[in-house]
Order: C-alpha cells, then sequence, then structure tokens
C-alpha cells in the first residue's frame, strides 16, 4: 500500500459546538464543513491544517462507536482514530492488510465524511491505534 500522507487526526468530541469554538477561537482554525453521517451515527466538523484535516465528531445516537468511546473516557472525547491517504485504493489497501494478517472492520470501502471512501482496520492488529484508510475518488 502506498500511503501519501496524514489524511486526519479523528477526535471524539461530547459537544461539536464547544469544541469547534476552542478550535476556533483559541487555535485560530476555521471550521470548514460540518456534515452528518447518518450511518455512523455522527456529526463532523473538519479543519485543514496544512495537509492534514482534524476531524471533531459527535455522537447523533447513544448507541453510536462515538457515544460508547466518550463513556469509556469517563464522558471526555480524546484521540479516536489517525487516517492515512492512500493512493492505490483503499480495496487493494484492505486485500493487502489482509494478506498480512492485519483483522479488518470493514470488508470492503464505504462511504464516509468529506466525500472519501473509508474502511477501518482493527486496533487489536494496529498496535493499539483504530486506522482509518481513505481514498478521494475524485483524485
Amino acid at each position: 500500500m502506498k500511503i501519501s500522507h496524514i489524511e486526519h487526526i479523528g477526535i471524539a468530541v461530547p459537544n461539536l459546538e464547544e469544541a469547534i469554538k476552542y478550535y476556533e477561537n483559541v487555535l485560530g482554525l476555521k471550521c470548514y464543513k460540518q456534515e452528518v453521517v447518518a450511518d455512523q451515527k455522527v456529526t463532523t466538523a473538519f479543519f485543514q491544517l496544512g495537509d492534514t484535516k482534524i476531524e471533531l465528531l459527535e455522537a447523533t445516537s447513544p448507541d453510536s462507536t462515538i457515544a460508547k468511546f466518550i463513556e469509556k473516557n469517563g464522558g471526555k472525547g480524546g484521540m479516536h482514530h489517525l487516517a492515512f491517504a492512500v493512493e492505490d485504493g483503499v480495496a487493494n489497501a484492505l486485500a493487502e492488510c489482509e494478506e498480512k494478517g492485519i483483522r479488518t472492520i470493514d470488508k470492503a470501502p464505504r462511504a464516509g465524511a468529506d466525500g472519501l471512501q473509508i474502511a477501518f482496520l482493527h486496533p487489536k492488529c494496529t498496535e493499539a491505534v483504530l486506522t482509518e484508510l481513505c481514498e478521494d475518488p475524485n483524485k
């Protein structure tokens, strides 16, 4: 697999509006997009920083992965995942990972936030870091 850069860092937050205020008013970044991803039960907010984005994730349902993550962290958010941009396609990257014995959460690419095709690798096989593989189908 060919990774070009860190596509984004996913950060779970209990309150998206409060988190956006911090990133804009304290860090001086600008939120360029908010998006509901219904099948993942989250609302996202994106900030661009060089080639890398910061993705804030707020749960839209108490049974979402993000809600469970925040609950496990005592009601606080934190870094949820690290996403890499792959140049040779998410499907190819998944196949390569499976050949190398890496457990995948997704068996095929799926639509993610910000127009990307995505797939996740299981943290039990990725040095305890939930890893997302991303591909922009328009590039």
